[in-house]
């Protein structure tokens, strides 16, 4: 069962993604938070991204990760050698967070502890 996300988990979060983009330099021109089956975020060249409402409720280590990751696809639209080396760069050792972001939502401490194997 989904847990209901306040007004104020959506603006805090809201604001975290406002503070990455203005580190990292890239323009979100639209920024939804929705109920998502299977991913955790997706955006578009023109710069529109998704949440997933569901993101609000996990630890901040692991919104960040994400929030990072859809933000560098505004620069790169790939997981090219460039993406990956912003990614380090930003987030320092993040391949293991990788594991929680791909198909269907995992809880951040299972993402976590995927990360310390």
């Amino acid at each position: 069962m989904r847990e209901l996300i306040t007004y104020q988990q959506r603006a805090a979060f809201k604001q975290r993604v406002h503070d990455w983009s203005q580190k990292l330099d890239v323009e979100v021109v639209w920024l939804g938070i929705r109920p998502m089956k299977r991913k955790w975020a997706s955006c578009s060249t023109n710069g529109h991204i998704n949440f997933n409402s569901e993101l609000l409720q996990q630890d901040h280590k692991f919104q960040d990760y994400v929030i990072v990751h859809e933000l560098l696809h505004l620069r790169v639209p790939n997981h090219g050698k460039l993406w990956k080396s912003l990614m380090r760069a930003h987030l320092g050792e993040w391949d293991g967070m990788e594991r929680g972001m791909n198909g269907k939502p995992v809880s951040a401490a299972k993402a976590l502890q995927s990360t310390s194997s």
